[in-house]
């Protein structure tokens, strides 16, 4: 998701999507500690798409 698909949500948008990222960032976690996923450095994409949506909440809560 780029960051101009991020700043075009609105805030009930952006706390739904930072609910549901983050639920898949804690089962890709759990899942890579079980046994090795194929793909390890979606679990780093996910993280920070999921800190990009907090900053943005966070700038649209503080009105910037």
């Amino acid at each position: 998701m780029k960051n101009t698909e991020i700043k075009s949500l609105t805030t009930e948008e952006l706390k739904e999507r930072i609910a549901t990222e983050s639920e898949n960032w804690n089962k890709m976690k759990f899942a890579h500690d079980i046994s090795p996923i194929e793909n390890p450095t979606k679990i780093r994409e996910t993280r920070k798409l999921v800190a990009r949506l907090k900053t943005e909440l966070r700038a649209k809560e503080l009105g910037k």
